[in-house]
């Protein structure tokens, strides 16, 4: 079971008209019109609340979350010069919010590690068109990879949520997270072999569970 296989998108679709999707980015070097926020919102707004739910943040503060990053993309959606796609450029801010809200908490609780939170069965749960049987095994699917990908420390879960799950290249993904491609390519490697043994892991639990 791979990561982009376990793992279907369950993003609750923003409220209001869909506007005309945001213009794309212009060659590097290109000066970019000014981005509509709005139309910035509705664009990247499930992206950011895929990215917040995937990197572990509890259910009760995902709408706190996507909040705060949509303030922070509109007081800098004027720095945007189209360096990079808007998708990266936004996941920067996820990722810095989400470590902002992670170090609020510690100092709140020392405990605290954020390694994730129960989720929906009916936002994972598929098409209404799937049979009982098949929603309850896509939606314990689900859970199972979002509980391995939790197992994973944050430098290789973020690698592997943009390269498996966003299909994002890795020059996009190094621009995100301010490393080089080498550095993206080595977390890349190391959180697959950390997925795959927490999979066989799973699946050795399961066969006790059943022999014992």
């Amino acid at each position: 079971m791979t990561a982009r296989a376990a793992v279907a998108p369950s993003t609750p679709p923003p409220a209001g008209p869909v506007p005309a999707a945001v213009p794309a980015v212009p060659a590097p070097g290109v000066q970019a019109a000014p981005l509509d926020f709005t139309a910035v919102y509705e664009e990247t707004f499930p992206f950011v609340w895929r990215t917040v739910r995937r990197l572990g943040v509890e259910a009760s503060a995902h709408e706190d979350m996507c909040q705060e990053v949509f303030v922070v993309v509109h007081r800098r959606l004027p720095e945007f010069r189209g360096r990079s796609s808007l998708k990266t450029w936004v996941f920067g801010i996820v990722v810095n919010v989400v470590q902002a809200h992670r170090r609020s908490l510690r100092r709140k609780s020392p405990t605290h590690r954020g390694t994730g939170e129960t989720l929906d069965p009916e936002l994972i749960a598929g098409p209404s068109s799937l049979s009982p049987y098949e929603a309850m095994t896509r939606a314990e699917a689900a859970r199972v990879a979002h509980d391995l990908l939790a197992s994973l420390d944050e430098e290789k879960r973020v690698v592997l949520i943009l390269a498996e799950l966003e299909e994002m290249p890795a020059t996009e993904i190094a621009q995100g997270i301010g490393v080089n491609i080498n550095t993206v390519y080595a977390r890349l490697r190391a959180a697959r072999q950390a997925f795959s043994d927490a999979v066989h892991r799973h699946h050795a639990r399961i066969r006790g569970g059943r022999h014992g």
